[in-house]
Order: structure tokens, then C-alpha cells, then sequence
């Protein structure tokens, strides 16, 4: 247990998001425990976690305990919108093992996604002294989430989505959460507002470039990699950024789509000929190069910068050490 006013190492606050995390799946009440468990038997990146730890470092590096049930809070959040989204896509694999639905059913997944919600709002309140960080909207940013993805639903099969259409969806289904992690750990840090807003846009561009990079990945990697299924957004009807441009730049291949007359080989050749993944790759770095900016805008150590730009590698697809 750690005391409310102690304050935490990185690598000590890490350890014990992880062991928060284990603990609220796998002590949770026995008649959800069997299916919370199955999901702690797999660990993710911890992306967005880690987004917590980094931002809520003091100028020596320090964190308030409070940064652990933050960061965990969000990335059950993370989670439990996995659980939906294995649900929506009816997916096998995520994480290199069985997803919920495809072990346990429909039905008990989506109940055990509402449930891992509840699981989250649950740790956040725990938070030492939690009376003095009402300013994180933990709730707003779920509302955001969810949103985000409806918009996606709604647009499944549209073979006319606009880039700013696309963006708007993204900006909740993924950046959302990103931004969340990136203003709860600004907020814990003590920075002032000004900052704290600069903190919410790195976070923003980091979901976008997380979400994007995600897209290419559905085109340029295997299932074995990736421990998801990969080739499958558009057999979902989840319409993304390169295939946008190839429908803009190829109307007969448009045309292919519109009498659903199109293979897998189809839409990777179009998306070659289209240049999407590189087109995407350049928002990419456009949204990166807008972080950057803003981070050296902020007043934090050396360090802390080189954390918050290994931040941004990662989810750019670039190996960093954090």
C-alpha cells in the first residue's frame, strides 16, 4: 500500500499500476473473476499507462501515488473498450490469445466490457486526496470514446467518409483516451493550465498518430505480429485513411466497391497504386511534428522531454526505451 503523500520513482510507480491492474481484474467478485482473469493472463503496451507516469513526473522526476490508480483507471478504460470492439468486429485473437467473446460468448463480454467501466471509475476514485483532481473528466473522455466509436459504426461502408470526417472519428476511439492519460498526469504534476492544455494537444496527436499507424499496420503486417486479426478493416466495413485516398484517386476502383466487387487483392493493390500508406505516413509525421512542437514548448526537465518524445516514437510504430 502506498501512502498518500509518498511519492514514486518511475519505475516504482510502473510496477505497481501493473500489480493495480492485476489486482482489480483478478480480485473481482467471483462471478465475473473466471472472465477478468482470462484478460489479465495477457498484457498490452501499456501505452497509455505509461502516458500517466511520464506526464505526472515532477521537475526531480518524482510522481504522486495518485499517478498509479490514474494511469490504471484509464488503461482498464483501454480495455474494456477491447472487449466491446472484439464484440462489434466478432474477432478471435487479440494479444496473442482467445478474445472474450470468441471463449466465453457475446453476451458475457459485452457485460464484462460495462463491467471493467465500472471497475475503472471505481480505481480512479480511490486516489489519494481525490477531492483535489475533480478537474480530470474521466467520465467525459469515456462519453468522447464511445462517441467516436458510434461515429465509426455509423460510417461502416461509407465509401464517401471524408479526412475530416475521419479525423472526427478518431479523435474519440482513440485520441480521446490518449488525451485523458496525457491531462490526468499533467493535472497530478501540479502544471499550471496553460500546460495542462499543451499536455491535451501532445496527447491528441499522440492517439491520431497511435490510430494511423494502426491502419498501416492492418495493410503491412501478419496476424503473428501483430497478435490481432490484421486484412480486416474493410471486411468489418471500417472505412480508413488509406483506403479514403484510394477511393479519391481511383474512381473505378470506387466503382468496384459500390457493386461490392472488390477482394483483398483489390484493395491492396489500389491502396499501392493509390499511395496510401505512404500518404498516411506523411499525416503521420505532420501530427508528430505538431507534438514535438508543443513539448518543447513545456517547462519540464531534459529528461522528462526525451520521455515524452520516446512517447511519441512508440506510438509512431519506433522502438523507444521510456
Amino acid at each position: 500500500m502506498v501512502e498518500p503523500m509518498e511519492k514514486l520513482a518511475y519505475e516504482d510507480a510502473y510496477k505497481l499500476v501493473k500489480k493495480e491492474i492485476n489486482s482489480a481484474l483478478t480480485r473481482s467478485p467471483r462471478i465475473v473473476n473466471d472472465y477478468l482473469t482470462h484478460l489479465s493472463n495477457s498484457q498490452g503496451k501499456m501505452i497509455r499507462a505509461v502516458s500517466v507516469l511520464v506526464c505526472a513526473e515532477d521537475e526531480e522526476g518524482k510522481l504522486k501515488s495518485g499517478a498509479v490508480q490514474a494511469a490504471a483507471a484509464i488503461e482498464i478504460i483501454h480495455l474494456a473498450s477491447l472487449v466491446h470492439d472484439d464484440v462489434i468486429d466478432n474477432a478471435d485473437l487479440r494479444r496473442g490469445q482467445e478474445t472474450l467473446q470468441k471463449k466465453f460468448g457475446k453476451r458475457t463480454a459485452v457485460i464484462c466490457g460495462d463491467y471493467l467501466l465500472s471497475l475503472a471509475l471505481k480505481t480512479i476514485s480511490t486516489i489519494p486526496e481525490g477531492k483535489h483532481y475533480l478537474d480530470i473528466p474521466t467520465s467525459d473522455y469515456i462519453s468522447k470514446l464511445c462517441l467516436g466509436e458510434l461515429r465509426q459504426h455509423i460510417n461502416n461502408n461509407n465509401l464517401d467518409l471524408s479526412l475530416l470526417e475521419y479525423i472526427r472519428i478518431i479523435s474519440g476511439k482513440t485520441a480521446a483516451l490518449f488525451e485523458a492519460s496525457f491531462f490526468a498526469g499533467a493535472v497530478l504534476s501540479g502544471a499550471s493550465q496553460s500546460e495542462i492544455n499543451m499536455y491535451k494537444k501532445i496527447g491528441n496527436y499522440a492517439g491520431l498518430i497511435f490510430q494511423l499507424r494502426d491502419d498501416c499496420l492492418d495493410f503491412d503486417n501478419t496476424v503473428g505480429s501483430a497478435k490481432k486479426p490484421v486484412q480486416s478493416d474493410y471486411e468489418q466495413g471500417v472505412i480508413t485513411l488509406p483506403l479514403i485516398l484510394s477511393f479519391s484517386r481511383l474512381p473505378a476502383f470506387k466503382k468496384k466497391a459500390m457493386e461490392k466487387n472488390i477482394t483483398r487483392e483489390d484493395i491492396n493493390r489500389a491502396v499501392e497504386e493509390a499511395g496510401g500508406l505512404d500518404y498516411t505516413n506523411q499525416i503521420i509525421k505532420r501530427y508528430y511534428r505538431k507534438a514535438d512542437q508543443n513539448i518543447s514548448k513545456l517547462n519540464v526537465s531534459e529528461e522528462k522531454s526525451k520521455k515524452l518524445i520516446a512517447i511519441l516514437k512508440k506510438a509512431s510504430g519506433m522502438k523507444a526505451e521510456i
